[in-house]
């Protein structure tokens, strides 16, 4: 017979928004980035163009909070990283989730300082 595995009682959490342009990935971590849940837009079901927009976005913040819940998460800081079109929605609504603060709220997105050198010109 499998171990019944005991949920962890976490009051303040972290949320990483990672929105590229053909997805956004939200995962829930405590402060030590222990991963307790995630969601994504892809493993809600959109499909295609429709996996990049606000609105699957949201979806999949308001899956992964529902879930973070049965931690007992009530404080939350946000990373968000990357350029993508769901970024602005999946933050406002983390906020306007019943239940839960949002203490920070931080860009981690990496910008590089001169990193690789591009591609030669293209000749036609």
């Amino acid at each position: 017979m499998a171990k019944k595995k005991i949920k962890k009682s976490v009051a303040r959490g972290v949320v990483y928004i990672a929105a590229t342009f053909n997805n956004t990935v939200i995962t829930v971590t405590d402060e030590m980035g222990n991963v307790l849940t995630w969601s994504s837009a892809g493993a809600l079901g959109f499909k295609g163009s429709k996996k990049s927009t606000p609105y699957a976005a949201q979806q999949a913040v308001e899956d992964a909070m529902s879930k973070a819940k049965e931690y007992g998460i009530k404080e939350v800081g946000i990373k968000v990283q990357g350029p993508g079109s769901g970024r602005d929605t999946a933050v406002k609504s983390v906020g306007a989730i019943e239940g839960i603060r949002v203490i920070w709220f931080k860009d981690i997105t990496p910008l590089p300082h001169n990193g690789c050198r591009p591609p030669k010109k293209r000749r036609v």
